[in-house]
């Protein structure tokens, strides 16, 4: 069963909404919102009103009853009639911080292809943040329609939260995964304490920022990467606790997530060495910034998925255009602006391309999370309570 061809799963209440256009105080972006009118019986006005919202109620149930063929629609089996009659529909977007800029990016292609498609308006609230806290909230009741994160093992917690049905992986392209990166290393103008290798890191005098794992996804590509540059080049656990252990002595603070630790590097002055995404390295140069990075010869594959959540699009009433976003995602049009903005893409032609070969770096041994046993057992590992992690933190203090 695909992404595409999931059955309609429940009905849908109707209320008498109306679209709200708020923005911040500089106007620099638009939200929307909706209020919810509520029908009083005092006045023969509110009967007429309140009357005429059961007709709709009581027409809207009969369509998805399936009385008729019309609205057994085989076109979008699963959008409900309460989305699919709207003039607007809102789309809630859940991501990790460093997807904002490519998100701003490809939303607007979205929106315009989805109105010339189907008439309809989108309007997207967008939330960033550390991969790990995007997770939590949305298992405490963000209503998330569809969430990019950091890794599949995130998407994992929210799927077995009862929110993202099983399977999810396989109903796209390349299980899952929307969007790549490796890590780099980042140092200050000049690089005057010589910082070449994953090895430099534990040198004696050298600060490394770097965001927590426990609440930043990126953060745990950060520690699998250390991890991976001493398995990969004949090391065991022992010398890979041994070496991380060192390199966290070197940490002064963990950051939340992977923006405030580039912000804490470039607006705070602080470390001589920072690990983040090779796309985070690529838009601050883009912005025009001068840096001195390196993308170490032993690197890890940062894989960052995309997920309908199944719950929230039922109950919104949003599934179809939820998953035509996420479908939107694989097109060569949002790869590329992917590719733009420092994601490594993951349409195969794209990735051949000359442009594209320049761009990114090869990398001469890149390793996996399959290396490791997939996320389930990485997690259990390094991350959960009492871990690795935890264990290396606590011989700090």
């Amino acid at each position: 069963m695909s992404l595409w061809q999931r059955p309609l799963k429940r009905l849908q209440a109707i209320s008498y909404d109306k679209l709200l256009a708020y923005g911040n105080a500089k106007g620099e972006r638009i939200y929307a919102g909706y209020r919810t009118y509520r029908f009083r019986l005092n006045s023969l006005k509110g009967f007429v009103s309140l009357f005429l919202v059961g007709t709709v109620l009581s027409m809207a149930l009969a369509a998805c009853s399936g009385g008729t063929a019309s609205n057994s629609s085989s076109e979008t089996p699963s959008a409900t009639p309460v989305a699919a009659s709207k003039d607007n529909v809102e789309l809630t977007l859940v991501s990790f911080a460093v997807t904002k800029a490519v998100h701003e990016a490809i939303i607007p292609k979205f929106v315009e292809q989805w109105k010339k498609d189907h008439n309809q308006t989108v309007v997207f609230k967008q939330s960033y943040g550390g991969s790990g806290s995007q997770t939590r909230a949305v298992i405490d009741g963000l209503e998330a329609d569809v969430v990019h994160l950091a890794l599949a093992g995130d998407t994992s917690k929210i799927e077995k939260a009862g929110l993202i049905q099983p399977g999810w992986e396989k109903e796209v392209p390349n299980n899952g995964i929307v969007s790549k990166s490796v890590a780099a290393l980042v140092t200050r103008p000049g690089n005057p304490k010589n910082i070449k290798t994953w090895q430099d890191l534990s040198k004696d005098g050298v600060k490394l920022i770097t965001a927590d794992p426990k609440t930043s996804g990126v953060a745990r590509w950060n520690f699998l990467a250390l991890w991976n540059s001493v398995i990969k080049t004949g090391g065991d656990d022992a010398k890979a606790t041994e070496f991380v252990s060192k390199v966290y002595k070197n940490v002064p603070l963990l950051t939340k997530d992977a923006r405030e630790a580039t912000d804490a590097f470039f607006k705070q002055g602080q470390g001589d060495a920072l690990i983040n995404y090779e796309n985070e390295i690529i838009l601050a140069e883009q912005k025009g910034e001068k840096l001195s990075a390196i993308i170490p010869d032993v690197n890890i594959s940062i894989d960052n998925p995309i997920a309908v959540v199944d719950k929230n699009v039922d109950k919104h009433g949003t599934r179809e255009v939820a998953e035509g976003f996420v479908k939107y995602l694989y097109t060569p049009e949002a790869q590329q602006e992917f590719a733009r903005l420092g994601f490594r893409p993951v349409d195969n032609t794209l990735t051949l391309s000359k442009e594209v070969a320049d761009k990114f770096p090869k990398v001469k041994t890149l390793g996996t999370v399959a290396d490791f046993g997939g996320w389930d057992g990485i997690n259990k590992k390094f991350f959960a309570d009492g871990a690795i992690f935890d264990q290396i933190q606590a011989k700090k203090k």
